[in-house]
């Protein structure tokens, strides 16, 4: 009978894997069976390539709907991982054993077993870390096959007391199938690399019948599936996912596997580096210190090795000063990291993801787990391309970028974007391949699909999104259909939704070297029945309406300022007019209206203190007039600040106002005012205090000056604006 030997681990665990490797070593078996779908099997060769760097992750996806997928992630400390590199590095088999991925994802059972039976043992001895448990208890105790036997008994005993879901117990008979196949044709030692939770029932001797276990798996519904490899990162490690629950400190686990000694040391210096990269002064006695700290509080708590905690405590006392603010840099940087894998060039993929890895190398962007800021000038080739990629990518749901704002990009021949590559955005590629076999055909093909039964506003922000991601076969489809829906369109706000987009593609898209003269056409059309149904689109507002068609009105008014183009610009003022004007229109457009026809200068100051005054009248509903204010001061409170005719006005028709009408109308001014910067809040107080005191007259308070030293310094002045002294 082939002799099998179950070594069961905890999933990421360091301390496992290190057990496992001197385990394999010790048994030198002739297969090795390892815990995860078996699709895994035909990928997992792979694992031995050049090209491959955990962390990584096995995926595995159904092909008629890549979104149903799983994970199986590993990295360099995972017990799994060394078993696989063992095997292929000594020419050994290796094969995967569980619930076929292919049934776990119908089912919904690819979530693994959130059950950390290490976990609980550890707590059950007072241990707030499973690794530092694992040490204690086992690593230190025994040694070799000693550690799986012990083990072993535990999970037994602990098996004993709680009962095993349906889910576990389809997946614990799938993986004695698995098992058993694996003895008849093995004539060399068998190990097996499970979860420790499995391991009980994963020993021949203890095996159930082939019936019962073929009862569990019978009639499982499945799907057609595909597997690959994908790229994993540390940060993901540290969430729960694939095997068992995430871990915190995926940073440290790396280093208490790869650290060939010292390890508390090594750790403290690579904090005292990351600290001093931060500008943080930390000398060498300061770590030295640090080191002995750790030790001591091991000591104390009656350890026999310091752990994370020691070793945290002692860097915060120590290299930090005992604030924790640094540490958290430590954390995020050190514990956790932004560690993205690599897989090899041969690994399946996707035509898609397969142009993107060529468009990505062609550009020479690096995919990276850390964010980042990716500042672009569309004036370069390769930045452009850039640009395009990423507005591609965000148009197939694969937002590798997103839009950024940066100080140092302003203008219209700069983009930032920021930038990071996460792990489920290679499921995202897979689902968007549907859609075609390279990211411009694919990124057309769903422009194509949304414009079918887009209305007008949503069309117009398709042309500016197809404009910046140079699609040019899908953006005169989209034109088409905007043009003609536009001309059928006879809801006035929604074109005013239109002509924001519209007007960017027009003042913009030279930046991107794209004809625009359509959009021009369109755009005029739009905005010129805008400006006729303007009026009639303002008439009979409720309130949440009218927020709704002030915030339209301030889009279009946004969208005709980029234009260079009068005669759209007076038709869309004429049209502002009327409705500044025109009885029955909501006081909070009204008061929109008349707002930019001042900041347009055709109206004067005089003369919306006028209108103002009427619309703040005692007669006038004390609502509406708080409405109107609303959309006449709204955004800004220059206004108020330097003009007090204004804002006497105002205050005198506050102070007026009724108590309990007040208590209505706080609520609204609240909303108005609470827009206004605190500096800009606060010059209207003083405006006032100023104005109730003068009397209702407001006078510009004289600068005080020193002439004399103004008088020595203006020669500098002249000398420094090119004029002669």
């Amino acid at each position: 009978m082939t002799d099998v030997h179950v070594l069961g681990i905890r999933h990421h665990g360091p301390g496992s894997a290190r057990a496992v490797r001197a385990a394999l070593d010790e048994l030198d078996p002739e297969l090795v069976l390892i815990e995860g779908p078996p699709e895994l099997d035909a990928v997992a060769p792979l694992a031995a390539e050049a090209g491959m760097r955990p962390p990584v992750a096995g995926l595995v996806y159904a092909v008629d709907d890549p979104a149903t997928a799983a994970f199986y992630p590993m990295a360099v400390f995972s017990p799994e991982w060394v078993a696989l590199r063992w095997a292929l590095d000594r020419g050994r088999a290796a094969r995967f054993l569980d619930l076929p991925a292919a049934n776990a994802l119908v089912l919904g059972d690819q979530e693994r077993d959130r059950f950390d039976p290490i976990a609980t043992l550890a707590r059950a001895a007072g241990y707030d870390d499973p690794e530092r448990w694992w040490e204690d208890a086992i690593e230190l105790r025994y040694h070799g096959l000693e550690v799986f036997d012990a083990v072993l008994d535990a999970m037994r005993t602990l098996r004993e007391d709680l009962a095993v879901d349906e889910v576990t117990r389809r997946r614990e008979a799938a993986m004695r199938r698995v098992l058993r196949a694996a003895m008849r044709t093995a004539s060399g030692p068998v190990a097996v690399v499970c979860g420790a939770w499995h391991a009980p029932v994963l020993v021949p001797g203890t095996f159930p019948t082939i019936a019962s276990d073929s009862a569990l798996l019978k009639g499982l519904r499945s799907a057609k599936v595909a597997a690959t490899w994908v790229p994993w990162t540390s940060n993901r490690l540290a969430k729960v996912s694939g095997y068992g629950a995430g871990i915190e400190s995926p940073g440290w686990y790396h280093h208490l596997f790869t650290a060939p000694d010292e390890v508390v040391t090594r750790w403290l210096v690579r904090v005292a580096r990351l600290l001093r990269a931060e500008r943080l002064d930390v000398s060498s006695a300061s770590v030295i210190e640090a080191v002995r700290l750790a030790h001591a509080l091991a000591g104390l708590r009656g350890r026999p090795f310091p752990g994370l905690a020691e070793v945290s405590e002692a860097a915060q006392a120590v290299l930090s000063g005992g604030s924790p603010v640094p540490m958290r840099l430590v954390a995020r940087k050190l514990l956790v990291g932004d560690v993205l894998g690599r897989v090899p060039e041969r690994t399946p993929m996707v035509p898609l993801a397969r142009d993107l890895e060529a468009t990505r190398k062609r550009l020479r962007m690096r995919q990276s787990a850390a964010s980042a800021i990716l500042d672009l000038d569309l004036r370069t080739e390769s930045h452009l391309e850039r640009s395009k990629l990423l507005h591609r990518l965000r148009l197939l749901d694969v937002p590798w970028g997103e839009p950024a704002e940066s100080g140092r990009t302003r203008g219209t021949f700069r983009e930032a974007w920021t930038v990071e590559w996460r792990p489920d955005l290679e499921v995202a590629l897979i689902e968007a391949s549907v859609h075609g076999t390279t990211i411009p055909s694919a990124a057309t093909s769903v422009v194509t699909h949304r414009a079918a039964g887009a209305d007008v506003g949503v069309l117009a922000s398709l042309v500016e999104t197809t404009l910046t991601a140079d699609l040019p076969d899908a953006l005169g489809t989209v034109l088409d259909a905007l043009a003609e829906r536009a001309a059928r369109q006879h809801d006035t706000t929604r074109l005013m939704a239109a002509v924001e987009p519209l007007a960017r593609v027009r003042r913009y898209g030279n930046v991107r070297r794209a004809d625009t003269e359509l959009v021009q056409r369109v755009l005029a059309g739009v905005l010129t029945r805008v400006a006729v149904g303007l009026p009639s689109a303002c008439a009979a507002l409720d309130d949440d309406a009218a927020v709704t068609v002030r915030d339209l009105v301030d889009g279009v008014q946004r969208g005709v300022a980029l234009l260079d183009q009068p005669p759209l610009r007076r038709e869309w003022q004429r049209a502002l007019g009327a409705v500044a004007e025109q009885p029955g229109v909501h006081g909070l457009v009204a008061g929109r209206a008349t707002r930019l026809l001042l900041d347009a200068g055709l109206i004067e100051v005089a003369e919306a203190g006028r209108r103002l005054s009427a619309r703040l009248s005692p007669a006038a509903d004390a609502v509406d007039a708080a409405g109107w204010l609303d959309g006449f001061l709204s955004g800004e409170a220059a206004l108020l600040v330097h003009e007090p005719e204004l804002l006497a006005v105002v205050d005198r028709w506050a102070s007026g106002v009724d108590g309990e009408v007040f208590d209505r109308l706080l609520p609204l001014l609240r909303r108005t005012f609470a827009g206004f910067a605190p500096a800009e809040r606060r010059g209207i107080g003083e405006q006032v205090a100023r104005l109730r005191r003068g009397g209702g007259r407001v006078t510009a308070r004289e600068p005080d000056l020193d002439h004399d030293r103004a008088a020595r310094v203006l020669p500098r002045v002249l000398e420094l604006l090119g004029e002669r002294p």
